[in-house]
């Protein structure tokens, strides 16, 4: 049988540059898709028997929570499209 091995007790890390330049990337592909389902109709009320004035105040948060969704399961490459520029960029201005 097997031991399994303590939790080291030590601080948790702080994220690096590049975890948050990653991060920066992934939140700007969720607003891109967020958009892009904005566009294309998700969120709108229906016509008949719709949730009335709170559906339509409410339909941005589940596009975003959707959008940030997609960017979690890999969403459409963009944010390492983006990673990539801006760590190019940041490592110029050192």
């Amino acid at each position: 049988m097997s031991s399994i091995s303590p939790v080291s007790a030590g601080a948790p890390q702080a994220p690096t540059r590049d975890d948050k330049l990653m991060q920066a990337a992934k939140d700007l592909e969720a607003n891109f898709l967020a958009e892009l389902l904005k566009s294309a109709g998700l969120g709108k009320t229906p016509e008949l028997f719709g949730g009335g004035s709170g559906e339509d105040q409410f339909g941005s948060f589940l596009r975003m929570a959707q959008a940030e969704q997609m960017v979690y399961a890999g969403g459409i490459g963009l944010a390492e499209s983006l990673f990539e520029a801006l760590k190019e960029r940041a490592d110029g201005a050192v």
